[in-house]
């Protein structure tokens, strides 16, 4: 199992150069390259709109997404949170110019079961394939990190990995669930209001969110991604993983749905838009 191990920085980062980074910096280019190169063949190959390309979509994406921040590892535990941040911050912008409407995240399709907008056949199928692009992906991430084309990289492909949530499981559910309900009421705002710079709000909201929550759960809100990164890890059993990062970030965005439909926050995003005409 490929390790994770959350690092602040200091002097281990000071001791650290540019290229190492750059590295990290590489790895995480080649794999959005990868990741574009094969949305394009897609598109290539099934022009139209199917469930089917979909489905590969969401594959695609999630794949991405845990190859991506598996790299970002790298980068949080040796050069500290707030490079981190800035590294996600970045994909986070470049993700939802990219993506489509894929979403590599099953909570998304809870909610549009919940709203009525689809049905359980579909939740099922685009949660199975996000979880099959999240999965495929160790053993690209094992061949880079095995390569060793960086210091901060030595030995990491075959140390065994460890846990980030660092409180109990009940305290790490409810730092899932009231992080992923504000991430989600945002992005919900953000889509229907349409401010000019929405992208850029949304992303630094959700961002800000994953820093507060570092050091608690890890800060992952989406199960598929967490799963990739920590199922099977040292420091929590399956149950615990579950409930945390599964239940917890699940309820959290349909809180989410309900709270979209207050009317105090129906009013506030009417304001919000009649203010941008």
């Amino acid at each position: 199992m490929i390790v994770f191990q959350r690092g602040v920085g200091g002097r281990g980062a000071l001791a650290l150069g540019v290229y190492e980074l750059g590295v990290s910096a590489g790895y995480v280019v080649l794999t959005c390259f990868i990741a574009a190169s094969a949305r394009k063949l897609l598109d290539l190959a099934a022009p139209d709109a199917s469930t089917p390309k979909l489905l590969l979509q969401e594959a695609i994406a999630a794949w991405e997404l845990c190859a991506a921040c598996f790299e970002l590892i790298i980068v949080a535990d040796n050069y500290g949170v707030w490079t981190y941040a800035l590294f996600l911050f970045v994909l986070t912008m470049v993700w939802s110019a990219s993506w489509g409407d894929a979403v590599a995240c099953p909570y998304v399709h809870l909610e549009h079961l919940f709203e009525g907008s689809t049905d359980i056949i579909s939740v099922i199928a685009k949660t199975w394939a996000e979880l099959s692009g999240a999965l495929v992906v160790f053993g690209y991430v094992k061949l880079l990190w095995s390569l060793e084309t960086s210091t901060t990289h030595k030995g990491r492909a075959y140390e065994q990995c460890t846990a980030d949530l660092q409180v109990p499981a009940v305290l790490g559910a409810l730092v899932e669930c009231g992080a992923t309900c504000m991430c989600r009421l945002v992005s919900k705002i953000i889509a229907e209001a349409q401010p000019k710079y929405g992208t850029v709000v949304d992303a630094f909201v959700s961002t800000s969110l994953v820093v507060a929550a570092f050091n608690y759960s890890g800060g992952y809100f989406n199960p598929v991604l967490a799963t990739s990164l920590k199922l099977g890890c040292r420091g929590h059993t399956v149950a615990q993983h579950l409930f945390v990062y599964w239940l917890g970030s699940s309820l959290g965005a349909l809180g989410s749905v309900y709270l979209f439909r207050r009317p105090s926050i129906r009013g506030f995003v009417k304001g919000l838009s009649g203010s941008l005409q």
